[in-house]
């Protein structure tokens, strides 16, 4: 394989996780926009560096469950519940995280193509015409799940351990509003990207 070929798979695998991965801002942009930016991408990093112990108890569950259905025939009540559970968590709470790292996934075989110009104004108006508008919906439904469930204590009814329902779902309502607090930053850096044709914190 050639050094070009392999550049141009490693910039294929890597076309997501380019933008965002640093914390020097344009210098022409706006200080309220570039301290906007800097602020959220730090708080979704605090949020994912924590986020990411949930991997501890979750293999701990999953190993212990393992060893004591096969080797001593006695497999627990708990551990499927506990297992969905942390992963669901896992998931939502480090969606905001993956976001402004952009990792979640796209269809980058035509974005990659596009000019900088032309990414950033697909992005803005993505963001402002589906992502937040289906945010807010959801976000709204998510309440009236939570509440719900804490008010009638529901409990997961697909197992004899029965677990209470509404940790998992708030775990749901906080992912999506980490969700959109990030969104706001990567707003911002489609707004730049569009009118200036360079994603702010983009390693060059």
């Amino acid at each position: 394989m050639s050094d070009k070929q392999s550049n141009f798979d490693i910039s294929d695998e890597m076309i997501a996780e380019r933008r965002g991965t640093s914390n020097k801002m344009p210098e022409d942009m706006p200080s309220w926009m570039a301290n906007t930016i800097l602020r959220i991408d730090k708080f979704s990093k605090i949020v994912g560096n924590i986020v990411c112990w949930i991997l501890i108890p979750l293999i701990f569950a999953m190993t212990y469950e393992v060893i004591a259905r096969k080797l001593f025939l006695a497999p627990t009540i708990w551990a499927y519940d506990i297992s969905r559970f942390l992963y669901g968590a896992l998931f939502m709470l480090g969606a905001a995280y993956a976001l402004s790292k952009g990792v979640h996934i796209r269809a980058d075989f035509l974005y990659r193509n596009f000019k900088t110009k032309t990414q950033g104004l697909i992005d803005f108006w993505l963001y402002i015409l589906f992502y937040f508008p289906g945010l807010i919906v959801f976000l709204y439904m998510t309440i009236g799940f939570v509440e719900e469930s804490i008010r009638r204590g529901e409990r997961g009814m697909d197992t004899t351990w029965m677990p209470f329902m509404w940790p998992i779902k708030t775990c749901l309502l906080v992912g999506i509003i980490f969700l959109l607090i990030q969104g706001i930053s990567e707003l911002l850096k489609s707004y730049w990207a569009s009118k200036k044709g360079e994603w702010p914190g983009e390693n060059k």
